[in-house]
């Protein structure tokens, strides 16, 4: 009713861009272009130290240094060849990188019931209706709950009366570009190996209501489409530049996710798993027979060292996956000695995996706060997990913080300054709703990474900043670098005078706020959570006052946070499991069910799931009866 239009008839096709849709939020990322770009511009020694594969923020989601006990192929190595010109293509946007998610797996041997605890909550754009629904599938040979996407004929994430399951995304890179040379303006053909091969042209209709149908060709070359070219996003750039994306392969999700709710073991999983491809995903597992488990999935090609990381010479196949990583040599790990499992989007493995690895970014922060959690954890209890999955600990302001602090010439501070300073030292690095302490961090850190990376924000071509943990690392080990000067100034800033700008121009920022809103600044007015209505209708939206941040565990954001968060025991006397999400199971704005369990969310309380073995002990509030009969 609110777009005015009807529904296409549902088709198996559509169950299918359900999951391509989800590929497109969680896999579609990368760096290509802007790390081409730092390349010719900086040099590689400096693309290294701004950019590294690897950011040492170690605590991956496999670490069993040489437990990795196969070859790899040989391949012959990728030139790195530094481009002629820079690219000034204006890319269309990737997944979200708030998109993340926490999940873990406690043994039995660490929980006070002697029973696994397996918990998971995924970190997507919060909308009524929610994204996710819950679900109780019990039909024969099947009886599996947990939550679904609407239009996927199975469950996403949830569990059985044997196993239990949950996802994080796994950021690897599964994009690359080609550099295309074109015979000539027909496109007809294009160079590869020495030779001119014919393109395929597909021409797209595109219906627009009130105005004529548009018809777009699309050029097609043995790496894929070609995304851009002199009519799109051309900028003042005439290149074009062809993209291959995993995604754009033959995958079969919907069978693994099929197999995986009928589970009843570990083999059962790792069997599902073979079929999962896209979007990568780290799955953890749990069982009633007490194993717990890890196993980052996807359908990875053979890197090497460098591959992916630049754009590509297109006329060259050798520049092209030459090879994909066998299912049984994926990163996966099973009942470590440790007692648990968990990922956080982090980087996925130790340094002995044998295959290079090359990702858009990695989470720095959370995975660490998790796994130190649980290490110190003993005698664990479903209470304790609830707890962690809303813990509010800000580890990047643990460790930065004190730094900052240091650099700051408290006796030149002005009275709005030293106020700042003062709740700053004082705070406790808690994201809670009230703190005041969040706020100033966050407007501090929200001014310096712009300030540190002045020269790359000026630039016209495509580039993109070090992450937020390469920039604290190198303002604390390497202060006199040359990127830390401000470049509209006549001084030359090291890290101590940049840390000093960007402080004053939070306290700036945050007094602005204050004029506008209150005498104080809490941590979630400040942050003013809302969740948005699907078509975007104010009315229909709702703000809410959250704690926690993206850093934290209970990773709320202004948009972005926990869409799902759900605990299972795996009790052999009966599973038991607690969840809880952002919205309701109704999509219709005037019901009560619309929002309804929006409150028990942000208080961070849990509903213990009704999970029946068979259909006649199922409690129902109400039943909806649809008799399904052939046109």
């Amino acid at each position: 009713k609110l777009l005015d239009y009807k529904p296409e008839p549902w088709t198996t096709q559509k169950c299918a861009l359900v999951l391509m849709n989800m590929s497109q939020k969680l896999s579609m990322s990368d760096k290509d272009m802007e790390m081409t770009n730092a390349l010719k511009l900086y040099g590689k020694d400096i693309v290294d130290l701004l950019y590294p594969d690897r950011e040492m923020a170690d605590d991956p989601v496999v670490d069993k240094p040489g437990g990795w006990k196969f070859t790899v192929p040989k391949l012959d190595t990728v030139p790195l060849a530094v481009p002629e010109e820079f690219i000034t293509v204006k890319k269309i946007k990737g997944a979200d990188p708030k998109n993340g998610s926490n999940n873990w797996a406690v043994s039995g041997s660490k929980t006070l019931s002697g029973s696994p605890i397996l918990c998971g909550d995924p970190h997507l754009s919060l909308s009524l209706p929610s994204i996710w629904y819950g679900v109780h599938l019990n039909a024969p040979g099947v009886n599996t709950m947990g939550a679904s996407l609407p239009g996927a004929p199975c469950i996403i994430i949830g569990f059985t009366d044997s196993v239990a399951w949950s996802v994080t995304n796994a950021q690897r890179d599964l994009v690359d570009w080609f550099k295309i040379m074109y015979q000539d303006k027909t496109k007809n053909k294009y160079q590869l190996d020495g030779n001119w091969v014919d393109t395929k042209k597909v021409v797209e209709e595109f219906r627009i209501r009130d105005k004529e149908i548009f018809y777009d060709t699309v050029v097609y070359t043995h790496w894929g489409p070609v995304a851009y070219d002199e009519n799109y996003h051309a900028e003042n750039n005439l290149e074009s530049y062809s993209f291959r994306w995993m995604a754009h392969e033959a995958l079969d999700e919907v069978l693994a996710l099929y197999k995986l709710n009928r589970a009843k073991n570990h083999t059962d999983f790792t069997e599902a798993l073979n079929y999962f491809g896209l979007p990568c995903q780290n799955f953890v597992f749990a069982a009633v027979d007490g194993d717990i488990a890890m196993r980052v999935q996807g359908k990875y090609p053979v890197r090497r060292s460098g591959e992916g990381k630049f754009v590509l010479d297109g006329s060259k196949s050798s520049q092209g996956w030459q090879a994909i990583i066998p299912n049984e040599q994926n990163v996966m790990d099973k009942n470590p000695a440790r007692g648990f499992v968990s990922s956080a989007n982090q980087y996925p493995v130790d340094a002995t995996y044998p295959y290079y690895i090359n990702g858009a970014s990695y989470e720095a922060y959370r995975n660490r706060r998790i796994n130190q959690v649980l290490r110190e954890s003993d005698s664990i209890t479903v209470h304790d997990m609830m707890n962690l999955q809303n813990d509010n600990y800000n580890l990047k302001a643990a460790e930065n913080l004190p730094y900052f602090l240091q650099q700051l010439d408290t006796a030149t501070l002005d009275p709005a300054e030293t106020q700042a300073y003062k709740i700053l030292k004082a705070w406790d690095y808690m994201n809670t709703k009230e703190s005041e302490g969040s706020s100033y961090f966050d407007a501090w850190f929200e001014n310096l990474i712009p300030l540190v990376w002045d020269e790359i924000r000026s630039k016209q071509y495509a580039l993109t900043y070090p992450t937020e943990f390469v920039t604290a690392k190198l303002l604390k080990e390497q202060p006199m670098l040359s990127f830390f000067d401000i470049t509209s100034t006549a001084e030359k800033e090291t890290a101590r005078e940049v840390i000093q700008t960007a402080f004053k121009f939070a306290v700036e920022d945050i007094e602005e706020w204050k004029s506008d809103h209150s005498t104080t600044v809490s941590w979630a007015e400040y942050k003013d959570s809302y969740i948005a209505n699907l078509l975007r209708l104010e009315p229909l939206g709702m703000r809410v006052r959250t704690s926690g941040s993206g850093d934290d565990v209970n990773a709320m954001g202004k948009t972005h946070g926990p869409s799902w968060r759900m605990v299972v025991s795996l009790e052999k006397r009966g599973v038991r499991a607690w969840a809880v999400y952002p919205g309701g199971q109704s999509g219709n704005p005037g019901s009560t069910h619309y929002n309804d369990m929006v409150s028990l969310w942000n208080k961070g309380h849990y509903i213990e799931l009704n999970f029946a073995r068979r259909p006649e002990d199922i409690k129902s509030a109400s039943t909806l009866n649809l008799n399904v009969t052939a046109k």
